[in-house]
């Protein structure tokens, strides 16, 4: 199934998952339109990385399914993994081996053939700014540049479905904005469709069409930026979104700088 506009390429029914007695997910419902960048909120517990975690099949539900770009979740979760990308909030590119080796190793693990290899991996390359740097080790790359990489690498096998984990976390304005450019050209370019979770309100708001707000492992709010602001009163921010709706402040239980230490490798080598 292709990103067609105006069809849900992530339908989530009924969604669960429990540990015990803790239910970290709890029967969440949603959709993601085809084509959208669809933006994840929550503070430290909030279920965000176990729903992520289901999505990309790394964990079976409890109850309940999702169906990712036509197939079930739990059905068929070997071809829902053909069908998405990820990029994990932990560094996945490798520092002793340069952007195309990196490259060439994803393309292999994606099954990519032979003869396509090549041009893919140049392609990537030239589509994330990275093609003068292609033979350099990464870790003379700056951060900005193996956020960029990341995604290169996750984009290989063209995805329907990218989910991406604080895409921009520990970056500097300058890179931040690079690699929200390249996040906004996947979506021009080949139509994807991006779930991300994020704890950059202003991240949200310009990448965003939809935002979820998680609590609890529940869905506490659902709409544009635009209409949750609105809801929340005159001149209210995302920030006060979130506030509002959880009760915490967006660095309670250190979730954001837990974070920023998953990237501190690549601040190293940049």
């Amino acid at each position: 199934m292709e990103n067609t506009p105006g069809t849900n390429v992530i339908d989530v029914l009924s969604l669960t998952r429990r540990y015990s007695s803790l239910v970290a997910v709890d029967r969440l419902t949603f959709s993601v339109a085809s084509g959208a960048t669809f933006g994840l909120l929550g503070p430290n517990g909030a279920g965000k990385s176990t729903l992520i975690k289901m999505l990309t099949t790394l964990l079976p539900p409890s109850e309940g399914t999702a169906k990712i770009a036509g197939f079930d979740l739990c059905e068929h979760p070997e071809l829902v993994r053909k069908k998405i990308g990820y990029v994990s909030q932990m560094l996945s590119a490798d520092g002793d081996l340069t952007g195309r080796e990196n490259l060439l190793i994803s393309a292999k693990l994606y099954g990519i053939p032979r003869a396509e290899r090549s041009r893919r991996i140049a392609q990537a390359l030239e589509f994330m700014e990275l093609a003068h740097v292609g033979n350099k080790l990464v870790r003379q790359y700056s951060g900005g540049m193996i956020r960029r990489l990341e995604i290169a690498q996750s984009m290989l096998h063209r995805p329907s479905v990218l989910f991406m984990d604080e895409p921009s976390v520990g970056l500097d304005p300058s890179a931040k904005r690079s690699v929200w450019e390249r996040i906004r050209e996947l979506r021009r370019e080949f139509g994807t469709t991006i779930l991300m979770t994020t704890h950059d309100m202003e991240e949200a708001d310009h990448l965003c069409e939809m935002v979820a707000v998680m609590h609890r492992g529940v869905l506490a709010a659902m709409d544009t930026p635009a209409a949750l602001k609105a809801q929340v009163g005159p001149e209210s921010s995302l920030d006060d979104v979130f506030i509002h709706f959880t009760g915490a402040t967006i660095s309670e239980g250190g979730e954001l700088r837990d974070a920023a230490r998953t990237r501190i490798t690549s601040q190293r080598l940049g």
